[in-house]
């Protein structure tokens, strides 16, 4: 006995499919939860630093990182010429550092945010679940972004509480 064959028409959710575009990419992405780091750098003596969701892990050995910044971003300048970044994993408690390092023109390294200045001169931020400082070892372009890959130095990954998700447009806590 043989078993029946699959069905050959195309599912109708397939059909449906919207054609490439910005939009699809957003909207789909909007359905993939993300960890939020802060990335931050030294220019000209003043600190920069924006609000990244495309931070990934690139290889253990040597220890590589990636993420995007669009070359349009007023913290772009700072990464473009930086030697050193700084790589932060915001906790669930730290949404509103989240919106205020994603806000443009907002003072991000005004009173309310806490940081000191770590090795090779980058910002680091207080109270993230953890931290690294990268030496930067390829801008790659890819559209109006670049694609940063960094090697890590020096961390910190001992800070208390549970990571902070961007999922559907917002800043959200894990769930048990």
């Amino acid at each position: 006995m043989t078993a029946p064959a699959a069905p050959t028409a195309p599912s109708p959710r397939f059909d449906a499919g919207l054609p490439g575009s910005p939009d699809l990419l957003r909207s789909v992405f909007r359905q993939h939860a993300a960890g939020v780091a802060v990335i931050t750098a030294e220019t000209g003596g003043r600190p920069a630093g924006f609000t990244a969701t495309s931070l990934n892990s690139v290889s253990a050995d040597p220890p590589l990182l990636s993420f995007t910044i669009g070359t349009g971003s007023s913290s772009w300048p700072a990464v473009r010429d930086s030697e050193y970044l700084g790589v932060h994993v915001l906790g669930e408690h730290q949404r509103e550092l989240a919106g205020l390092f994603a806000r443009s023109g907002a003072d991000r390294f005004g009173p309310g945010t806490d940081w000191s200045t770590g090795p090779h001169g980058v910002p680091v931020l207080d109270g993230v679940l953890a931290w690294l400082v990268c030496r930067v070892v390829a801008r790659v372009p890819a559209g109006e972004h670049r694609v940063i890959i960094a090697e890590a130095v020096v961390g910190d990954p001992a800070g208390e509480g549970r990571p902070l998700l961007y999922h559907q447009g917002r800043f959200n806590a894990l769930r048990d």
